[in-house]
């Protein structure tokens, strides 16, 4: 065989190793996208169908807003511009968008969310869970913490019983 035609099939089988090399590499990229794509799915079911349940140390984080009527008010003009639109304008967790969501947005005047600690939903509007956004890098503390004031003033107001039964 002569040098060209040497040099030629070194030339092919160089070409060809390169070119298997890049669809492995290929292959494996497509192949651990699909499986990164199935674990976060397995993920976002677990996190789905577990309850939202703050850290313990949430519930030592003080709320240095309380009782601040200015930071209420703060917290409805938030909550109209970011919130209502899964919450809904009551908070009841019957935005436009609730429907497309699961878990569903929680209701901000129900016991369940109301007996929790400032802290709490304070640490839970930090970090986010899916499909809720963190609001780390949204809203800054402060408004974090009027949010959890105007959630408070969300709260159902007691039953009383005004009649007396004959």
């Amino acid at each position: 065989m002569s040098k060209t035609n040497t040099k030629s099939l070194t030339n092919k089988n160089n070409s060809l190793m390169k070119t298997s090399v890049w669809s492995r590499l290929l292959m494996t990229g497509i192949v651990m996208s699909g499986a990164v794509f199935l674990m976060s799915s397995a993920l976002k079911k677990v996190q789905q169908a577990t309850p939202w349940v703050a850290p313990a140390a949430a519930d030592t984080i003080k709320n240095p807003l309380k009782g601040n009527v200015k930071s209420v008010e703060d917290g409805k003009k938030l909550y109209a511009q970011n919130c209502v639109v899964c919450h809904g304008d009551k908070g009841k967790g019957d935005g436009i968008a609730a429907a497309g969501l699961n878990p569903k947005p929680a209701d901000h005047t129900s016991e369940k969310i109301q007996k929790q600690t400032d802290g709490a939903i304070f640490w839970k509007m930090t970090t986010g869970r899916s499909p809720m956004a963190s609001y780390a890098t949204t809203f800054n503390p402060a408004q974090r913490w009027a949010l959890v004031n105007y959630i408070r003033a969300l709260r159902k107001e007691p039953i009383t019983t005004s009649a007396k039964t004959k």
